[in-house]
């Protein structure tokens, strides 16, 4: 029983440190003198590259959304990769580089996946930074400027923005989803300012140096946590700028994101996969690597193994398998407390066939389904990712 007791802790204070410790420990830890106080509100010239697969919904608002910006026009390049769009993409695009010499069409005739669009983009640009950027994502006034202006210190080599949610609705997933991101964003932002080791910025927007840019693998599912890496592992510094705030629509259909977040950890797989090595080195990055991703793309099989442990060292369980006793009732405590959630996860699912939805419970199952998502991907990665071509959420 003492191996299925290390086996517990292990688990029990893998997890507690992902989920509790290591974001108590960034507000705690002072932060850095640099990069944000020493942000100043330079210009720079600028290359936004979007690639695109029929998005005739949303492509002309995002242009507009830059456009409009307080950023200086003739600082401002925009690169748009049709990815082979059948809709009216390609036209409505074309309208705008006929009328705006700051936008520039990029058609690529067979779908190539998103990889290869931002590669060849980053290729074709003119500009030392770049924002890559979705089409679904809108820009306020000043996202431009509240990115580019942290590059006046030469350290820092990508920031992320701040994605504001601007559909939360009562029913399905969006305001969990959301409370998700609110809680990420304030641990990459804590990352930023103690270490300068975001990991990862969210995909829709963020700001890159081109010469900290390293082209993506072709059949690559995440490429914003790979170029992230890239920059770290090269010696660059990547925060996030709270300020630099940009607009999403979250997905209110848990089939839709439950879908997308199995895409996306399939890709994180491929990411620990090229980057595993740097958890050898045992520096600031291995600890952040290690503490914010690793430990929860390995989370679902943690919990299996805490359940499992946790259900044989729990005497009270049952008769017919109390062969020894325990002084401490913690076990059977904290078997109750998951199982607990695992009820919590069942009540949720009957209320939603009754369209009715309580926060707490929702929040329950989008912990479970992602962590589920985890789980699907990490089994999708085994057998081998085939394609990066993507389709784009219902607009």
């Amino acid at each position: 029983m003492i191996a299925l007791q290390i086996i517990f802790w292990i688990c029990f204070i893998a997890l507690a440190h992902t989920y509790i410790i290591y974001p108590l420990l960034l507000k705690v830890l002072p932060s850095s003198p640099n990069p944000l106080k020493r942000a100043t509100n330079s210009q720079p010239a600028i290359s936004i590259l979007i690639p695109a697969f029929n998005e005739e919904k949303v492509i002309a608002k995002k242009i507009d959304s830059i456009l409009n910006s307080d950023y200086p026009k003739e600082n401002i390049e925009v690169l748009v990769g049709s990815d082979n769009s059948t809709d009216r993409t390609n036209e409505i695009v074309k309208s705008y580089a006929e009328k705006n010499p700051q936008v520039h069409f990029v058609n690529f005739k067979q779908r190539s996946g998103k990889p290869k669009i931002i590669n060849m983009l980053a290729t074709l640009s003119k500009n030392e930074i770049l924002i890559l950027t979705d089409t679904n994502v809108m820009f306020d006034k000043n996202t431009i400027t509240e990115l580019t202006k942290h590059f006046s210190d030469p350290k820092i080599a990508l920031v992320d923005s701040n994605m504001m949610n601007i559909n939360q609705q009562g029913k399905g997933i969006s305001k969990s989803e959301s409370t998700y991101i609110r809680g990420e964003v304030r641990i990459k932002n804590n990352e930023g300012k103690v270490f300068g080791m975001m990991m990862g910025p969210f995909g829709g927007c963020y700001a890159v140096r081109k010469s900290f840019y390293s082209p993506v693998p072709e059949i690559f599912l995440v490429d914003d946590f790979y170029i992230n890496m890239k920059v770290l592992e090269k010696g660059g510094k990547a925060i996030s700028a709270i300020n630099a705030k940009v607009y999403e629509e979250v997905p209110n259909d848990w089939k839709v994101e439950f879908k997308r977040k199995i895409r996306i950890a399939t890709g994180s797989f491929q990411n620990l996969k090229v980057f595993f090595h740097l958890l050898f080195r045992f520096n600031t990055l291995s600890f952040c690597f290690f503490s914010h991703k690793v430990l929860r793309w390995f989370g679902p099989i943690l919990m299996i193994a805490l359940y499992i442990t946790n259900f044989i060292l729990t005497p009270a369980k049952c008769e017919f398998i109390r062969t020894y006793e325990l002084r401490t009732g913690f076990y059977e405590i904290f078997f109750l407390l998951q199982n607990l959630l695992l009820l919590l996860f069942t009540f949720d699912l009957i209320l939603s066939s009754l369209k009715i939805h309580f926060p707490l419970s929702r929040l329950v199952t989008h912990f479970l389904s992602t962590n589920l998502a985890l789980l699907i991907g990490f089994f999708k990665f085994i057998t081998g990712v085939r394609s990066s071509i993507w389709q784009p959420t219902k607009r």
